[in-house]
């Protein structure tokens, strides 16, 4: 017989603060059975069955098609029937959990059920964020661990319901949210491998680049701010959970477990943050497709206000110069990473808040405007490829394509950031800056492509971040486009 937590009975709940202490307390219940579990497995005990536990899950049952009224594009489900979702980690989710479940309330006035799924918890996602449990383990003591607990399924994991493919069976529930608390829980462990910093530093705000020289900017910026006593930033984390805490502020408990890695992870994540998590996170995505597809497909399932790409670019137009910064409006994806997710047909269309923010922190920050502005920021298509020889093609054939399709400059990740924005309904932008001219002969030179970055890498982040300025200031609901959503969608944001 499996060995499983006593049984929490399903709750009914109408103040949204309630029904997350439940969850909470299922989840702590659940995790704490597993973790205790583990604690004896490792110290040589075998226990006499399986041993498992389970995720919470919040449904709610409307009979109608009504709602109340809302600006909003998300906190509502689109008629009658019986919806739900697993959850996972309300310690880390508790406000955005709280938030969901207060437009559920609003928009249909229906209560709030809470309970224990018959979705099992891998042993995996119930470790702490220090434990290190296999070191610990013989070979045979971790072959006997897969038959004593739960691993993880990929088939309860997969982005069906994202990408608009996933159907319920016959007497199954709508879902309430993109993603399962399994395929959170993935994502949240693999953050931690690709970027060497743990999921609780992530900010609502996400800046991608695809060079050090931006992540180098942007630890020198980040330390000036902690210099500053009256920052809106209190704190800066770096690779290995490194907390640096604003001036004038105390260290707080779990801040001297970090330490800088021996050498930096395939992703590394730099984190301004904020006390409300509204701050700034800077990921080095580094060069190709698969690396931006990857690590937005983990980043999504914290929900993210908006990210945006900042990085550079071949130049496609005679009339462009080193230097320059293009403001996508389109994109055409040759990058082939995303086409089993996202079929080519779809249209990745450009979101007004963030083109008017990036547009407006170009202006700010250069001081340019107007008729001059468009002399040193040209709006237009960009293309991305997985090729990065692709001049070395016969025949011209990239060209003629790119071309055709009117493209003002080319990279190898925008393409696939705003279409995995798009595919997980995050609001994305993006704001390349001209390195190089294939087309005209103007390749990178190691004395010349040196001094550009000196001159362009500065200017370039802090438009990003005067971006993110914008956009927060501007409030954060009208960032979640309805262009983002179909008119089949899950109720979480």
């Amino acid at each position: 017989m499996p060995l499983i937590p006593d049984f929490i009975a399903p709750t009914r709940h109408t103040d949204p603060a309630d029904a997350l202490a439940q969850v909470q307390r299922i989840y702590q219940q659940q995790i704490g059975h597993l973790r205790d579990a583990m604690q004896r497995f490792v110290a040589g005990e075998t226990p006499e069955g399986p041993v498992r536990a389970f995720y919470p899950f919040v449904r709610v049952h409307t009979t109608t098609v009504a709602r109340a009224d809302t600006k909003l594009a998300y906190g509502f489900v689109e008629g009658p029937g019986r919806y739900e979702t697993t959850l996972t980690r309300p310690d880390l989710f508790a406000n955005y959990y709280a938030e969901q479940f207060r437009l559920l309330r609003a928009a249909h006035n229906v209560d709030l059920e809470v309970g224990t799924s018959t979705h099992p918890i891998p042993i995996h996602f119930s470790f702490a964020e220090h434990d290190h449990i296999e070191g610990t383990l013989t070979q045979a003591r971790r072959m006997l661990m897969r038959d004593v607990f739960d691993l993880p399924d990929l088939a309860a994991m997969d982005d069906g319901i994202a990408n608009g493919t996933w159907q319920a069976a016959p007497g199954e529930a709508q879902p309430l949210s993109l993603f399962t608390a399994p395929r959170v829980d993935y994502s949240l462990h693999r953050l931690r491998h690709y970027t060497g910093t743990a999921p609780e530093w992530f900010q609502n705000f996400v800046l991608f680049t695809n060079y050090q020289f931006y992540i180098d900017e942007f630890v020198r910026l980040g330390h000036a701010e902690m210099a500053k006593p009256d920052s809106e930033y209190i704190a800066f984390i770096e690779p290995g959970n490194v907390v640096t805490r604003r001036v004038g502020l105390s260290a707080e408990a779990g801040d001297d477990l970090g330490a800088a890695p021996p050498r930096l992870p395939q992703m590394p994540a730099y984190h301004l943050v904020r006390k409300d998590s509204s701050g700034i996170t800077m990921v080095n995505i580094g060069v190709g497709p698969a690396n931006a597809k990857t690590i937005t497909d983990h980043i999504a399932v914290l929900r993210p206000h908006a990210w945006m790409m900042l990085g550079h670019c071949a130049g496609l137009r005679n009339s462009q110069q080193l230097g320059d910064y293009v403001l996508a409006h389109a994109y055409v994806r040759e990058d082939h990473v995303l086409d089993e997710d996202l079929p080519l047909w779809v249209p990745i269309p450009a979101l007004a808040e963030i083109q008017l923010a990036l547009q407006q922190a170009v202006a700010d920050v250069t001081q340019i405007s107007g008729a001059d502005l468009k002399r040193v920021m040209r709006t237009g298509t960009v293309a991305s490829t997985d090729n990065r020889n692709w001049e070395l093609l016969p025949d011209n054939t990239p060209q003629r394509r790119f071309s055709q399709s009117r493209a003002v400059a080319l990279d190898m990740e925008s393409a696939t950031i705003a279409a995995n924005g798009f595919r997980f309904r995050v609001p994305y932008g993006t704001l390349l800056c001209v390195s190089d001219k294939p087309l005209h002969g103007e390749i990178k030179l190691p004395g010349m492509a040196n001094h550009f970055y000196r001159e362009r890498v500065d200017q370039h982040l802090r438009i990003g971040m005067r971006a993110i300025e914008i956009l927060r200031n501007g409030g954060v609901d009208r960032l979640h486009s309805r262009k983002l959503r179909s008119f089949a969608e899950v109720a979480f944001q």
